[in-house]
């Protein structure tokens, strides 16, 4: 499964990671301002913002997992199974298929408030890629540097939950993670104090107690309550290095480690990749499982007047810098 974060110093980030247990060949790919986004039930969208994220790129077309806009807005999909639900499509709605949602947003949105009114007319409808690809059931996450929204198609209808805490992860839904976290109000990054009997002389034996009873397992729910406990505790000075080196951490929280999750026939699920782009300069910073430097590419350092795509293969390889 995956996790979704944000994270604000001086600059606005946004990123995520995707779990799983095989790669669809991931690219980091810029979509500049003149490609020609054809919908399948919208016509052509010629011109737009640009966007930088993560893609699988198929007939030329960018399968985004997420991506970042040229004006600071970030959205992911993550997977949302036997909750989502997509529809026919309707005469008086805008009928956007499940892997079009993310340019249909940042292509012509700047901010969260106005996705949030382009989502009203929106008609999430059950048109697959192709054959090969079938629906994915996902939710999103779409956030700016002042607010940020999770966005579910279910049966009652197209859901937008506030999302004070800037983290998603999968199941279950947003509105029932989100009631899950008063089971841990008690938890702090302080020493506890002993609440448990004024009869007993209960000590602190250690750093860190304060946050006893944190989940460690892999599953949705317990990551969720992990990245938003890190996330909302998250400190770190405010220049690039140190923004983008705490954000690493703070989704290495919910790393995922080869055999730690079986999901049968010898595979296992693993964080395939990390993400966090700088949203406010067009800048994306990512990791894979085998390689934990940091590399980046900056979308404005491409022609974003273009119609071409744009696309860099991943670094998979471990980059160990000898010091000797």
């Amino acid at each position: 499964m995956c996790t979704a974060a944000t994270y604000k110093t001086k600059d606005f980030y946004f990123g995520r990671t995707l779990d799983y247990d095989f790669s669809y060949g991931e690219e980091v790919t810029v979509t500049p301002r003149n490609y020609p986004f054809e919908f399948r039930s919208m016509g052509v969208m010629q011109k737009h913002y640009a966007l930088i994220g993560m893609a699988y790129v198929t007939e030329n077309y960018p399968l985004y997992h997420d991506a970042v806009k040229e004006k600071g807005l970030g959205m992911a999909g993550l997977n949302f199974v036997d909750n989502a639900y997509y529809r026919k499509k309707a005469p008086d709605k805008d009928n956007v298929a499940q892997f079009e949602f993310i340019p249909w947003i940042l292509g012509q949105c700047a901010t969260v408030r106005e996705a949030r009114e382009l989502i009203k007319k929106i008609n999430l409808i059950d048109t697959p890629f192709s054959s090969e690809l079938p629906l994915a059931d996902l939710h999103w996450i779409i956030s700016d540097r002042d607010e940020s929204v999770t966005v579910e198609s279910v049966r009652e209808g197209i859901m937008v939950y506030d999302n004070p805490v800037g983290v998603l992860t999968n199941n279950p839904t947003f509105k029932e993670q989100m009631f899950r976290l008063n089971d841990y109000m008690n938890l702090s990054a302080e020493s506890p104090k002993n609440t448990f009997s004024d009869k007993l002389s209960l000590k602190v034996y250690s750093r860190g107690m304060g946050a006893m009873g944190l989940p460690g397992d892999l599953s949705s729910p317990s990551r969720f309550v992990r990245a938003a406990f890190v996330k909302m505790n998250s400190m770190s000075g405010e220049s690039e290095e140190e923004s983008v080196s705490q954000f690493f951490h703070i989704l290495g929280s919910v790393d995922q480690q080869r055999g730690c999750c079986n999901v049968g026939e010898g595979k296992y699920e693993i964080t395939i990749y990390t993400s966090c782009c700088n949203a406010d300069k067009g800048i994306y910073y990512y990791t894979s499982y085998d390689n934990h430097q940091i590399t980046a590419v900056d979308m404005h350092k491409e022609n974003l007047d273009s119609d071409k795509l744009v696309r860099y293969q991943l670094i998979r390889g471990e980059q160990i810098k000898m010091q000797n």
